[in-house]
């Protein structure tokens, strides 16, 4: 693993403080045999994984139909506790939700079940799922909840950054170490938009949004690195086995 960050230019010692972080998050668990320290995921990073795999690869693939009914989400969180609000919040954008107050957040998006799954996981014991339909002449600020013109210039920003690692990819431009490299950082960038894009219905988006091109650009660009990536990957472990590390 240490030989892995450091493909990214991660020190060993920044490599080793950055695992001690997140077992302390408890997102991967530590043992020991002998001399040697083991690490493996733990049962709620995997459930976050594959929670967190099916939003990222799916996002983006159709637009959703919408019936005309938002999904609003209250909640409360202790002032006090500052890293669970920020968990919540961060936690509800990446599934599609913005603050329309506070701690009143809303999403055309149907996923209160997931919410709901979302809060027990985390332990926030007050709040309140519902859906509702806002009413003629009290239409809030849209613009203001969500800033699609902030979200467009991402993604022309992910298009200009990965659109020539396609054009490399396919004429056989790139090794194994960048291939590792890079298609961890084209991920990196993906997994953002779920997060900031709302993937709102049709009726709320322009016409030209780019939206498509970059997933197109992020799928071709994912897949077509992963063989060569997977080949870096057993060269560090073969490595590694070789030297007994």
């Amino acid at each position: 693993m240490v030989a892995v960050l450091g493909e990214f230019g991660v020190s060993a010692a920044g490599a080793r403080s950055a695992l001690s972080r997140v077992t302390g998050r408890h997102l991967l668990a530590r043992s020991r045999r002998g001399r040697r320290t083991y690490y493996h995921l733990t049962d709620r990073a995997l459930r976050q994984i594959d929670s967190g795999a099916k939003r990222i690869f799916g996002f983006g693939a159709t637009i959703p139909d919408w019936d005309g009914h938002w999904s609003v989400v209250a909640f409360s969180v202790s002032e006090a506790d500052r890293r669970l609000r920020h968990l919540v919040r961060n936690s509800l954008r990446f599934m599609g939700f913005a603050p329309l107050y506070d701690a009143l957040w809303i999403s055309p998006s149907p996923r209160l079940d997931a919410v709901a799954e979302l809060f027990c996981d985390l332990g926030v014991e007050r709040f309140t799922l519902f859906r509702a339909e806002i009413l003629p002449g009290a239409k809030p600020n849209l613009e203001s909840v969500w800033d699609l013109e902030s979200v467009r210039a991402s993604y022309e920003a992910f298009i200009d950054r990965f659109d020539p690692v396609r054009s490399r990819l396919a004429r056989g431009r790139v090794d194994t170490a960048e291939a590792l490299v890079l298609r961890t950082y084209v991920m990196d960038a993906w997994r953002a938009f779920p997060r900031q894009d709302p993937d709102l219905p049709t009726p709320f988006l322009p016409s030209d949004w780019p939206r498509g091109r970059a997933r197109k650009i992020f799928l071709e660009v994912y897949n077509g690195l992963g063989p060569l990536a997977q080949t870096r990957l057993g060269e560090l472990l073969a490595a590694s086995v070789g030297t007994g590390g």
